[in-house]
């Protein structure tokens, strides 16, 4: 009986990988995980700009002293 339980268990393993591989592949998602992967990037670059702004307005600041 155990053995027939791990069998199915096995099954249901396997098919859910594949369903999650399945997905993950898909043609219609690779835009979405495209964009994605560049989220960090994109977050370098609003920090880089955020701090350009940041040391142009205390420039002005001090000008105005």
């Amino acid at each position: 009986m155990i053995d027939i339980l791990r069998q199915i268990a096995v099954v249901l393993g396997a098919l859910a990988f594949l369903g999650v591989c399945w997905w993950a592949f898909f043609p219609k998602r690779k835009k979405r995980f495209e964009e994605d992967a560049r989220l960090p990037f994109e977050d370098e670059e609003l920090s880089e700009k955020s701090a350009e702004n940041a040391s142009k307005k205390q420039e002005k600041g001090q000008d105005k002293k």
